[in-house]
């Protein structure tokens, strides 16, 4: 099948196939006037690749299990170096979350403060540096 056939029977975009292709997580053959040529096994690679990255996992992770791309990956158990990639991942959203969690506070703090000082009506506007004023 070419290019347009697998991305419709996988619902992935042909420019993520040509990626996975140049990451060596898919392969194809080359017909005589160069369109790429896949065979029906594509369909369930492209398919595991797809289950991976939306479990949160990246390109990169995915490379690490190139070896089972090809078999029932969602319903097969997972390896102990399999879970140990999931893990490392988790561990780095963990760290993602957890800076943006601090992040969001201090902003809602700022602005909190600078709500605060806000004049009332009547009042004399008082200058904060917590959020500066540009207008």
């Amino acid at each position: 099948m070419r290019i347009g056939e697998l991305a419709k029977a996988t619902g992935a975009t042909t420019r993520a196939l040509r990626f996975y292709e140049e990451r060596g997580l898919l392969s194809s053959a080359r017909a005589v006037n160069g369109y790429r040529m896949y065979d029906e096994r594509a369909i369930r690679r492209v398919a595991n690749i797809r289950y991976l990255l939306d479990a949160g996992l990246t390109l990169e992770d995915v490379e690490h299990f190139r070896a089972c791309l090809d078999g029932d990956l969602p319903n097969n158990p997972p390896s102990e170096a399999g879970l140990n990639v999931g893990r490392r991942r988790l561990s780095v959203l963990d760290e993602r979350i957890a800076t943006l969690a601090r992040v969001r506070d201090e902003l809602a703090e700022r602005l909190a403060v600078a709500s605060a000082a806000l004049p009332r009506a009547g009042e004399a506007a008082e200058r904060t540096a917590v959020i500066p004023s540009c207008g």
